[in-house]
């Protein structure tokens, strides 16, 4: 792996179980000891340096909080281990308390606090040596649905605001999406695209990368040889393309919000039947049976989507088309 994170930069490891985003965290916190190779920060090879003499902290999933000490005590421990005078210390958790929004409850124990504002403490704490890097080890994953929108935008309007360097591990593809200055999706230890979300999301660099970003609609075909078109035996259609494309077994994928129920004249189109929808509060999404095998996923807004009866026409154009070659 060859991987470069910009100083300032909200960098998010995204990927599933086993793919080796939390490895990689621990290897930049020295928890882990690669075999082989570099880990640089501002210029310095880490090497063989423990955790606790690296510029670098740590914010666990669990918040990792000591139950007997107070909040202020939590937030101070890693400046008094550092050999920070009283006062500066005293100073430096009345500061991080007002930036966590937690001003006040410096007298508190972690169990006398909500889930949210634990995790703000764990926040505070590993911004308060004034650490070049910061790694977020799934932080919000044990947070409830709301919970955690409010406290991923508080957390990057911390980032934004203190311009430290930030890497955060999910498995969330939207929560990554929304956070991200950059997002490097890993598979296997490795990384399978590092991008900007939009980069990412609208043009997946293989077909690895579009599945786990949600193409739901994945099709296996044959590009012909114009470089234009692709025969889809599974939609019993051939496909037109947006720009020229290796002639040859390949793959295609259309995001199911880009695809529209009716006539949409330059587009693809295709006819097939709805054999179900699915409510999900602010998009419904139809399964459309085409042929014998063949089934298509259409989201669209709950707000006036439509009530499909009967066989319905669906289409796309080709710059939905998403082409990998096999």
């Amino acid at each position: 792996m060859d991987l470069t994170v910009h100083r300032g930069e909200l960098f998010v490891l995204l990927g599933g179980s086993g793919s080796g985003k939390t490895t990689l965290l621990r290897a930049i916190g020295g928890f882990v000891r690669p075999d082989a190779g570099a880990i640089v920060l501002n210029g310095a090879d880490l090497g063989r340096m423990p955790p606790h003499r690296r510029p670098v902290n740590t914010v666990f999933q669990s918040g990792a909080l000591f139950p007997h000490l107070s909040v202020a005590a939590n937030i101070a421990f890693g400046p008094r281990q550092r050999g920070m005078k009283r006062t500066a210390v005293a100073a430096r958790v009345e500061e991080l308390l007002a930036l966590v929004r937690l001003e006040g409850f410096g007298g508190r124990r972690p169990s006398e606090l909500s889930g949210g504002q634990q995790q703000r403490v764990a926040l505070a704490r590993g911004l308060a040596a004034e650490p070049s890097l910061l790694l977020l080890d799934e932080p919000l994953a044990a947070l409830d649905r709301g919970l955690r929108a409010d406290t991923a935008a508080e957390l990057v309007a911390l980032q934004k605001r203190l311009g430290t360097t930030f890497i955060l591990v999910t498995h969330d593809q939207n929560e990554a999406l929304t956070m991200a200055d950059r997002i490097g999706v890993m598979r296997a230890g490795r990384m399978a695209q590092v991008g900007t979300p939009r980069e990412v999301f609208e043009t997946p660099a293989n077909r690895f990368v579009a599945e786990f970003m949600g193409v739901t609609n994945l099709w296996k075909g044959t590009v012909g040889g114009d470089g234009m078109t692709m025969d889809v035996p599974l939609l019993s259609a051939a496909i037109r393309l947006a720009a020229p494309t290796a002639a040859g077994p390949a793959a295609v994928g259309v995001r199911a919000e880009r695809i529209r129920i009716g006539a949409v004249s330059g587009g693809n189109q295709l006819r097939g039947v709805p054999e179900r929808s699915v409510y999900s509060g602010e998009t419904v999404t139809h399964a459309i049976r085409l042929g014998q095998n063949g089934i298509v996923f259409v989201t669209e807004p709950a707000h006036g989507a439509a009530h499909l009866d009967g066989e319905v026409t669906l289409s796309f154009p080709p710059s939905a088309c998403l082409v990998f070659p096999r």
